[in-house]
């Protein structure tokens, strides 16, 4: 059996526990598989403090204040960073994100950044904290679901960041959202067929919104995203084969810069969509309509743009989200059924419900929809109430009861000898 390790005060040293040659106590251990280190010249915190040396904190209260910090989740060097410090790194790392992620992220760090949260230690930081604060944001400073789940989808992957670094042994941020603040967001559902018509009516018959009348039915009766509509040229409309061809997004950054996403938000956005005979009209009016600009602006080397704003530059989904506002907020000053809140996303999913409706195969409009997963397009049919229920349900009445009339009428044929 092999002797117990001593100090030169012939006390045992525990496991990790060693002295230099110098006189110094070292406790060695392995964090994230790396070896770490601290000293002391004092053993115990009664111990004398060697002629010459500054005073220190003993080896063994370090051991057990490391201890201590590790049981709820803090690595050996935790402290280095600040939680705004943190998330800069995290956000300095990631590179060839969308401009949308990007101004998202700078979001989050003027948040953190003007946030006393922002300023402390992410070895401070426990899983209450975490939770004290968003919910903060949401009660205190009324920021919304939406809001804050893109705050905490940005320093939850920054602290696991720091976890795989070794900096922290628990992500503190590592929880349901759901569990912790309350989902306010308003989910922007279809309106009715009825409603549908009732605002293209308001729109058709309105001396300024008018003008704006074939672009918003076309948008009611494809289901296109509105940024995919705003990037629409002339060559991607086919009046010959009444077709609309769609594989790009126009879009504006934050900075005024229009850009072009290729192949729309995904490959399944990419597809060619036939017009229906009243959207062949819409295009048909546009096209014949549309003012050749003096100098037609490109962007990312396309032009031909079907709509144009004041400046002569391409219409955005700014502008139409706009209009909408506008023209809803003027229908509800003029009549007493309000009008809910329209948006060009409200055309989209009003589409999708609607030939949800009629029946059609959810993989054709899955197509249509341009939608990756079958469940996106699927999710459309749980939200058919319960009216959708009863007319389906009447509907196949009415088709059983004229099949059992049609099966009737052959029975008294064949037994008259027809």
């Amino acid at each position: 059996m092999s002797a117990k390790r001593r100090d030169k005060k012939n006390r045992i040293l525990r496991s990790g526990e060693s002295q230099t040659q110098d006189g110094r106590y070292k406790y060695t251990f392995y964090e994230g598989g790396k070896q770490r280190a601290f000293y002391s010249w004092k053993l115990e915190p009664t111990d004398r403090l060697p002629a010459g040396k500054r005073d220190c904190v003993a080896l063994r209260d370090q051991i057990a204040d490391y201890k201590r910090q590790h049981d709820r989740g803090v690595a050996f060097r935790g402290d280095d960073y600040t939680v705004y410090e943190l998330t800069r790194r995290y956000v300095d790392l990631k590179q060839n994100v969308k401009h949308t992620t990007r101004a998202g992220y700078k979001t989050v760090l003027k948040i953190l950044y003007q946030d006393p949260f922002g300023t402390k230690r992410i070895d401070k930081v426990r899983t209450m904290d975490a939770k004290a604060w968003l919910v903060k944001l949401q009660q205190e400073e009324h920021r919304g679901y939406s809001s804050i789940q893109t705050i905490r989808g940005v320093l939850r992957p920054a602290f696991a960041m720091a976890v795989e670094d070794d900096l922290l042994v628990k992500n503190p941020f590592d929880f349901m959202l759901c569990d912790v603040i309350v989902n306010d967001s308003v989910r922007r559902e279809a309106i009715t067929a009825a409603q549908m018509r009732e605002f293209l009516r308001f729109v058709r018959e309105d001396r300024h919104f008018s003008r704006y009348y074939d672009g918003i039915y076309i948008l009611f009766h494809t289901g296109m995203r509105i940024s995919e509509f705003c990037g629409l040229t002339i060559q991607d409309i086919d009046l010959d084969r009444r077709t609309i061809n769609i594989d790009h997004q126009l879009q504006r950054t934050s900075d005024m810069q229009y850009i072009i996403v290729d192949s729309a938000k995904t490959d399944a956005g990419t597809r060619i969509l036939p017009m229906e005979d009243d959207v062949y009209e819409c295009f048909s009016r546009i096209l014949a309509e549309r003012k050749k600009p003096k100098v037609e602006p490109m962007v990312d080397g396309r032009i031909g743009f079907l709509y144009m704003d004041k400046n002569g530059m391409p219409m955005v989904a700014m502008h139409w989200e706009k209009y909408f506002q506008h023209i809803t907020e003027k229908y509800n000053k003029i009549y007493r059924v309000q009008m809910p809140k329209v948006t060009p996303h409200v055309c989209r999913h009003t589409y999708c419900s609607e030939k949800a409706k009629k029946g059609m195969n959810p993989n054709t409009l899955k197509y249509l929809m341009g939608h990756t997963d079958i469940s996106v397009t699927l999710n459309t049919y749980t939200h058919l109430g319960l009216i959708d229920a009863e007319q389906e349900l009447e509907r196949m009445q009415r088709e059983v009861k004229m099949s059992e009339k049609i099966e009737r009428r052959k029975q008294r044929r064949k037994s008259s000898g027809e």
